[in-house]
């Protein structure tokens, strides 16, 4: 199993969600965050100082079994593409281990 974490627009998170909703995954995981990369975030004021700020962006959570992780990050990286600075980025990282709470499932039978 692997946990997909995408950091995107707020903008985006619609169509990244119906996107994901139209081939079936539908466990997601929505934070709200706040941060900057190549983009650098937004300048302000504040009492006459020039000061960077963060931008707020989303992180969407999702955790698929190895043979779909290909397919969920396409179907991110297609709807959360704007073309411009600040799309997002999207990472992948190993899970050891699911359990569903309710049910004590085990493994990819919990997602």
């Amino acid at each position: 199993m692997k946990r997909i974490e995408a950091i995107i627009r707020p903008s985006a998170l619609r169509a990244v969600l119906d996107g994901l909703k139209a081939v079936g995954y539908s466990g997601v995981t929505v934070s709200e965050v706040q941060g900057h990369g190549t983009q650098k975030g937004i300048t302000e004021s504040y009492r006459g100082q020039s000061v960077e700020g963060l931008l707020p962006k989303l992180a969407i959570t999702v955790v698929v079994g190895d043979k779909q992780v290909n397919k969920v990050i396409q179907i991110i990286a297609r709807t959360a593409r704007t073309g411009e600075i600040g799309d997002g980025k999207i990472f992948v990282s190993p899970v050891l281990t699911a359990i569903r709470i309710r049910t004590g499932e085990k493994g990819e039978k919990a997602l």
